[in-house]
């Protein structure tokens, strides 16, 4: 009994410790969140110079990075200290995709890339089918 009770113990703990550290992430990230909403803001409407198109799109995919990982915390916390599959996978996605935009130098590697998003897709289908959906 009082085995278990000590490892329910640790476990609490090692919980609230998961917990400020992703309270604190997600501070990190919203500041992170802020800068770039200042930079873009910035190459739009500040710069007199021509932006390059690339530049701006990387910009936006990395703006959604950041807000998907910021609303996975979110999610974590409202679904009961568990993380859903599927937000891992439009991380990714966005990822590869952003990837794709920088690096796009390659045919086959843009192929391989594009591949990887097929793949991605095809998992959340599976994800969000009814066996496997937990939410």
């Amino acid at each position: 009994m009082a085995k278990n009770s000590r490892s329910q113990w640790i476990a609490k703990n090692l919980q609230r410790m998961l917990n400020v550290g992703l309270i604190f992430l997600a501070a990190i990230l919203v500041v992170f969140l802020i800068k770039e909403t200042i930079h873009l803001g910035q190459m739009l409407f500040v710069n007199s110079q021509e932006v390059s198109s690339y530049k701006l799109i990387e910009g936006i995919v990395i703006y959604f990075l950041y807000f998907e990982f910021i609303a996975l915390i979110v999610k974590y916390f409202e679904s009961g200290y568990h993380f859903p599959l599927r937000y891992f996978i439009y991380i990714g996605i966005t990822a590869i995709i952003r990837l794709i935009i920088v690096d796009h130098e390659s045919p086959m590697d843009t192929l391989i890339y594009s591949a990887s998003i097929l793949l991605l897709v095809v998992t959340l289908y599976l994800a969000n089918t009814e066996r496997l959906k937990r939410e």
